[in-house]
């Protein structure tokens, strides 16, 4: 099939990393896709063009219209261009899917799969169906590449694997003892109190800075602090999907931002810390807390309080007086010195792994529709 998805930058780079993958992941199992983006800037460093699928067609948004492919999908609810809108008006017209943004709160269960009928404008008289990702079987899943599993396993099983990667990008790997730790993030997060903890606590750590904020709000702690040995700090180039996938394959801990990098973190299979895209209305708070009841479903009453002390303060929805005083040194020792938090995190992970992917979902639901 001939899949077109349209995507908008909006900020942070977050969607169309979300569409390049499945752009990637359709084109691995046959199928051909268009990609039509306002701007492909981010894929210059995120997938290398030498290293993309020649099934995948990258379009700018206002290119010259063509012929709607099989399907059509809007991702995150921007609207295709009118002109294209049109020449989906045909006998068999293409099955038109918002793909809706990642959530593991209730009401997903009962949207994913609804069908809204056009009213007005050049789809009038089609239907749009919405689909969400989720973390149920009663919702879209997750992306999933069908090898990724082998994959990360088969190289996390050999430590040669991680230390290459490391020298090749100037890291020693981390002594007995030490934690290496990869950090990607928002502008509010306590990167300082992070640090600070490390540092006050005598941990030994490797931290491996990702560029943009991660990167600034270290360099603004390395400028009001003395020299100190404790914590090394790498920054690190922009880095393509697949060398993000390593990057997080190779530490102990990882601190994931937004949508794409957590669920690659979920199947990385590594203890990891979610910083969620923070919403005016505050709403991030319900999206975080459904999905922590979600991930941590059966793991011990301690394992599950800690982490999620850890996750809401990082997220600056702990009360101010728990923010204050949260030694984020000492309980993230505390927890990577615990193998209950990698076993349940793996346990939560298989559970996931049994829900079929969200490519092989929408396949089956398109073929449904059409």
């Amino acid at each position: 099939m001939l899949w077109d998805i349209f995507c908008r930058v909006i900020d942070n780079f977050g969607d169309i990393g979300v569409c390049w993958r499945l752009c990637a992941d359709l084109a691995e199992r046959g199928h051909a896709v268009r990609l039509w983006v306002d701007d492909a800037s981010a894929l210059r460093w995120m997938a290398p063009e030498l290293a993309r699928p020649p099934q995948v067609q990258v379009l700018h948004w206002d290119a010259e219209v063509q012929d709607p492919g099989d399907v059509v999908i809007e991702a995150f609810g921007c609207h295709p261009p009118d002109a294209f809108v049109a020449r989906m008006q045909r006998p068999a017209p293409p099955v038109w899917i918002n793909l809706e943004y990642l959530s593991a709160e209730g009401w997903v269960e009962r949207c994913h799969g609804l069908r809204s009928p056009v009213m007005s404008g050049p789809g009038r008289g089609l239907n749009k169906w919405f689909y969400y990702p989720g973390f149920t079987p009663a919702t879209g899943g997750l992306l999933r590449e069908p090898r990724l599993s082998a994959a990360s396993d088969t190289w996390q099983a050999d430590r040669h694997h991680r230390d290459r990667w490391l020298t090749a990008h100037g890291i020693r790997p981390p002594a007995p003892g030490e934690h290496l730790v990869s950090l990607f993030c928002y502008e509010p997060a306590p990167v300082a109190a992070l640090l600070d903890g490390w540092v006050l606590d005598g941990q030994a750590v490797q931290v491996l800075v990702t560029p943009g904020f991660a990167t600034q709000l270290v360099r603004s702690w390395q400028s009001t602090r003395p020299a100190q040995r404790t914590v090394a700090l790498h920054e690190l180039p922009q880095l393509s999907q697949r060398e993000f996938d390593h990057l997080l394959w190779a530490c102990d801990l990882n601190f994931v931002r937004g949508e794409d990098s957590a669920v690659r973190a979920l199947w990385a299979g590594q203890p990891h810390v979610w910083h969620i895209y923070a919403q005016d209305d505050g709403v991030h708070a319900d999206k975080l807390d459904a999905f922590m009841d979600r991930w941590m479903a059966g793991w011990p009453g301690d394992l599950a309080r800690d982490v999620r002390q850890l996750w809401r303060c990082w997220n600056g929805l702990a009360p101010p007086t728990a923010q204050a005083a949260l030694p984020l040194g000492p309980l993230l020792n505390r927890l990577l010195s615990h193998p209950e938090w990698a076993a349940h995190h793996r346990v939560s992970r298989q559970r996931l792994a049994e829900i079929p992917d969200l490519v092989t979902q929408l396949c089956g639901f398109v073929l449904d529709k059409r």
